[in-house]
C-alpha cells in the first residue's frame, strides 16, 4: 500500500498540471494584496476571505482535473492488470492511491498555506489561529471531495464523476442554509428532508469558518473535534465502499 503511495505520489509530483494549478494559486492569493489596497478599512477581512477562498479552489481544481483520472489513467493504461497481477490487494491499492493523492494535496495546500502568511504578514494581517483552522478545514474538505471522486471513479466515466462531485458540492453547502429556511417556515418535510442530505452528503458549511475570523464569536474545542470525527467517519464509510465495488470489478485485457 505505502510503496503504491509513494509512487503515486512520485507521479503527481511529475504532473505539469499540477504545477499550473500551483502557480495560479500563489498568484491569486498574493493578488489579495492587490484587492486589499483597495478596501476602505476592511483590508484584513478582504485579504483573509480572498486568500482562503483562493487556496480551496485550486484544490477543488486539482481534484477535479487530477483525481478524477487517478483510477482511470490505471484502468485504460491497463496498467492496473500488471499491479493487480502481482501479491498487492485490491484494497491497498485503492488505499494507496488515496494516501498517494492526500500526500500531494497537502503538498498544495501547505505551500499556498505558507504563501498565505505572508501575504497576511505583508497586509499586516492579523494572524489568528482560525486562519490556521480554516486551512485544514480546507484540506479535510478536499480529502472527503477525492474519496468521493474515487469512489464514483470505481464504476463510472471521469466526466461524469466530476459532474456528480459538483453537484454534491453544492448540496453538501446547501444543507445547513436549506435546514434553516425550513425552521424559519415551519416546513417539517423539508425539514426531515434536509436532515436526510445531511446524512447522505458531508456538511461542508459546518467546515466553512472563515466567516467567524475576527467576530466575537468563540468556537469551542468540541466543535473542531466534532467535525474533525464526522469528516473522517465519513470518509471511512466512502473508502470502504470504493473498495467493496473495487473488489468486484471484472477487468478485461
Amino acid at each position: 500500500m505505502f510503496n503504491i503511495a509513494l509512487n503515486t505520489f512520485r507521479e503527481l509530483a511529475r504532473n505539469k498540471i499540477l504545477y499550473l494549478i500551483v502557480f495560479f494559486g500563489i498568484t491569486l492569493i498574493g493578488f489579495s494584496l492587490v484587492l486589499a489596497s483597495l478596501s476602505l478599512g476592511q483590508s484584513d477581512k478582504i485579504v483573509a476571505d480572498f486568500g482562503l477562498a483562493m487556496v480551496e479552489v485550486f484544490g477543488i481544481i486539482a481534484v477535479i482535473f487530477i483525481g478524477s483520472q487517478l483510477l482511470f489513467r490505471e484502468i485504460e493504461g491497463k496498467t492496473v492488470y500488471l499491479i493487480l497481477s502481482k501479491p498487492v490487494a485490491r484494497r491497498d491499492f485503492i488505499l494507496g492511491k488515496f494516501l498517494g493523492f492526500s500526500a500531494i494535496l497537502l503538498f498544495i495546500i501547505l505551500i499556498q498555506a505558507i504563501i498565505s502568511t505572508i501575504v497576511f504578514l505583508i497586509a499586516s494581517t492579523p494572524l489568528s489561529y482560525l486562519l490556521m483552522a480554516s486551512i485544514g478545514f480546507i484540506y479535510i474538505k478536499l480529502l472527503l471531495l477525492f474519496a468521493i471522486i474515487l469512489f464514483f471513479s470505481t464504476f463510472i466515466s471521469p466526466l461524469l464523476s466530476i459532474l456528480i462531485v459538483m453537484a454534491i458540492y453544492v448540496i453538501s453547502h446547501s444543507i445547513t442554509t436549506m435546514t434553516d429556511m425550513a425552521l424559519r417556515s415551519g416546513n417539517i418535510a423539508l425539514y426531515y428532508f434536509s436532515k436526510f442530505l445531511m446524512v447522505l452528503f458531508p456538511n461542508f458549511e459546518a467546515l466553512n469558518i472563515k466567516s467567524v475570523i475576527w467576530t466575537p464569536l468563540v468556537l469551542e474545542p468540541t466543535f473542531f473535534l466534532i467535525n474533525i470525527v464526522h469528516g473522517g467517519l465519513y470518509l471511512g464509510v466512502i473508502l470502504t465502499l470504493t473498495v467493496l465495488i473495487f473488489n468486484k470489478k471484472t477487468f478485461e485485457n
